[in-house]
């Protein structure tokens, strides 16, 4: 029989719209049982990113680090009001990257020892400098203290950190900046001449350069301050980090009269703000070189403090030191590295569960932090599965490491498509991919880390259908 064209329209909508109610009612592939990875727990390395101990650039090459810090003067970098010369900078960044690891850097205007860093422009306009002689530097090279509260002065820091922000705020190159610029060697004092130092207008005028130019990489004070501090401007209600440069030297209170300049002391005196500090930004500094020739020995120092359990206290996620520069014995060496590898973070991953249907993978990752500080970057975490051909599928765990305090556990998941894959037996991966390409890889506190591939932590096999 012969329908109409009218008739004929309507049947075939009518065979379409079944035939497509039968494709969207036609049974899904039945989800495997889940698989349960528990990848065996090892301490992470001493030279994880972003943690350890820190050499100066290009030494400490015998001791494993990811990260290296470096001086360098304000004269070095600023021919003018706004005139910049990077290249210092670009040629300290390029040689640290290019040994895999991050930099840490300072900026001066004085060091003991060495000439001005005040800026030759600024010389020439006029600004006062006052010499004198410093008890850590030659008779023949006296420190040179210049007027800061000069307006010149004052205005080329604002101009040169609005700058600097510019050109490296987020660049992979970098870890951290100590605030530097005011004091000796860019530390925040002029002992013993404190009536030199830089005003507390000062200091707020650098503190809120930074605030506005770095809001990725991360800028450490020197010194903790609350709104009843004399000499500082006020820093605790900041998003700033601090590092301590007399550590396991003056960094516990002990009860005695001089706990007002201990690291501690100075943090609790600044308030509940700064002392949980470090939970949302990190807290560095410098091993005290007195210490540096006996800490690794196995009767220690006579003097200065508890090393462990000044890394406990301040959460520290790194130290400058050069006591690993040096020769060491065997067993000084084995207590450098668990020292090295107790400061910061330590992430591992306690369980990994997969149920897969048809060829959509569901992943779910518990990750706990055994460490003593969170890992401060937004570095993303990331699964990866492949196949015998070395290639696959990724996705990303929205885990927020910065959240993830010491003692705690986050539990996140995701979904990988692997219909591109072929059938037979995959590999299941977790990494964090490091931002710098030729950074040293995170590396989990798991076993089977670097199984397959460097970087990467292998949760284990699947087989595909």
């Amino acid at each position: 029989m012969t329908l109409p064209l009218r008739q004929l329209s309507w049947f075939l909508l009518r065979l379409a719209i079944m035939q497509g109610a039968t494709l969207l009612t036609a049974p899904q592939a039945a989800a495997t049982d889940p698989i349960i990875f528990q990848p065996a727990f090892s301490h992470g390395p001493a030279d994880n990113p972003l943690k350890g101990f820190v050499p100066y650039a290009g030494q400490g090459q015998n001791f494993p680090h990811s990260l290296e810090f470096g001086y360098l003067s304000l004269a070095s970098l600023m021919s003018g009001p706004a005139g910049f010369n990077w290249a210092p900078m670009e040629q300290l960044l390029d040689s640290i990257a290019a040994r895999g690891c991050q930099s840490i850097f300072r900026i001066y205007l004085e060091y003991p020892g060495k000439p001005t860093g005040v800026p030759q422009f600024l010389l020439q306009a006029g600004v006062k400098m006052r010499e004198w002689p410093h008890s850590q530097a030659p008779a023949t090279t006296p420190d040179r203290t210049p007027d800061y509260e000069d307006p010149q002065l004052r205005a080329a820091l604002k101009n040169f950190i609005a700058a600097l922000g510019k050109r490296y705020d987020g660049d992979p190159r970098l870890g951290f900046i100590t605030a530097g610029l005011l004091g000796s060697w860019g530390e925040w004092h002029c002992h013993p001449h404190a009536e030199w130092f830089a005003s507390r207008t000062v200091q707020t005028e650098v503190l809120d350069a930074y605030e506005a130019a770095f809001k990725k990489t991360p800028v450490l004070l020197r010194y903790p301050a609350g709104g009843a501090d004399s000499t500082y401007a006020p820093n605790a209600q900041r998003s700033f980090g601090y590092h301590d440069d007399s550590f396991a030297w003056s960094t516990l209170e002990t009860g005695g009269q001089d706990d007002a300049w201990s690291f501690l002391g100075q943090l609790r005196q600044a308030g509940s703000a700064a002392m949980d500090r470090w939970h949302t930004a990190p807290i560095g500094g410098e091993i005290r070189p007195e210490l540096w020739p006996c800490l690794w020995k196995q009767n220690g120092c006579k003097k200065g403090q508890d090393f462990a359990r000044c890394v406990r206290e301040t959460h520290a996620s790194w130290l400058m030191d050069s006591s690993t520069s040096q020769s060491l014995s065997p067993d000084e060496r084995d207590r450098a590295l668990t020292a090295a590898r107790s400061l910061g973070y330590e992430l591992q991953i306690v369980k990994a569960v997969t149920i897969l249907t048809g060829r959509s993978l569901a992943l779910s990752v518990t990750l706990t932090n055994r460490g003593i500080a969170p890992f401060y970057a937004p570095w993303p975490v990331k699964a990866w599965a492949f196949g015998p051909a070395g290639t696959g599928p990724a996705a990303e765990l929205p885990f927020t490491l910065k959240k993830l305090l010491p003692a705690t556990t986050a539990t996140q998941s995701a979904t990988l498509d692997l219909v591109e894959l072929p059938a037979g037996p995959i590999k299941l991966l977790i990494g964090i991919p490091h931002p710098l390409k030729t950074g040293k890889p995170l590396r989990f506190a798991n076993a089977n880390q670097d199984l397959d591939r460097p970087g990467w932590l292998t949760l284990g096999k699947l087989d595909l259908p």
